[in-house]
């Protein structure tokens, strides 16, 4: 049997997942949301049952699961403190960029809101973590940028790197190692056939992504020599 602190972070969790995956699909398939969290799809299903009773998400069966406007509010909540307290761990404490993720994850269910403004104050309002996503401001808006998955660009078209979406350790731990970081200027030089990799130039080397990594970098792209 769950704590109520174990149920308070795990409703948190999957409001948050809701929400990342919002971005690409909705409703969000249980199945996804399973992955996502991973547990098993029974899991996910009793949980997401339990927050629609509590009016934080509708849920469709055999479709998914959407956010209400009461769930939106309080996901934005808990994305604003992980991504602020990202910025803290890379930017204070100098922390690895690919490892403040998970520290944050921790950190996020046990920060008051008036911890939450005091370290955005201390950050002098910073608008994006360290991964390049935005953070949500104190009334929930957030500010986003005409951007387009790696995986969309055409050969020959280069782009600006802007943020990592469904930020996870090993992904991160990935990236971090091949220099993919907010900022870097990529080009993309080949696509393998049979669903093979994209071939990304970086500098004076290529560097080879699969098709999820590349689903999941978000380019802005540059105009043409």
């Amino acid at each position: 049997m769950s704590t109520p602190h174990e149920s308070h972070e795990s409703i948190e969790m999957y409001l948050k997942s809701v929400l990342e995956l919002e971005g690409t699909e909705a409703p969000v398939a249980i199945s996804r949301l399973a992955q996502r969290l991973g547990v098993s799809p029974p899991s996910a299903i009793e949980m997401v049952k339990r927050m629609a009773e509590q009016d934080l998400v509708t849920h469709t069966p055999y479709k998914g699961a959407e956010l209400t406007d009461k769930g939106r509010k309080r996901a934005l909540v808990i994305v604003r403190r992980h991504r602020l307290w990202e910025r803290f761990l890379t930017d204070k404490l100098g922390l690895p960029w690919e490892d403040v993720h998970d520290y944050a994850c921790r950190l996020e269910h046990t920060t008051a809101s008036v911890v939450t403004e005091a370290l955005a104050e201390f950050l002098d309002h910073p608008a994006t973590c360290p991964h390049g996503n935005p953070i949500p401001d104190a009334n929930g808006q957030v500010i986003t940028c005409n951007t387009i998955p790696l995986n969309e660009m055409e050969i020959g078209q280069s782009a600006m790197l802007v943020n990592i979406a469904y930020e996870e350790t090993i992904l991160l731990d990935y990236l971090a190692k091949r220099s993919f970081f907010p900022g870097t200027r990529l080009t993309l030089e080949d696509i393998a056939p049979y669903q093979g990799p994209f071939m990304i130039r970086i500098d004076d080397r290529t560097e080879a992504l699969g098709r999820e990594i590349a689903s999941r970098i978000y380019v802005t792209l540059l105009p043409e020599d």
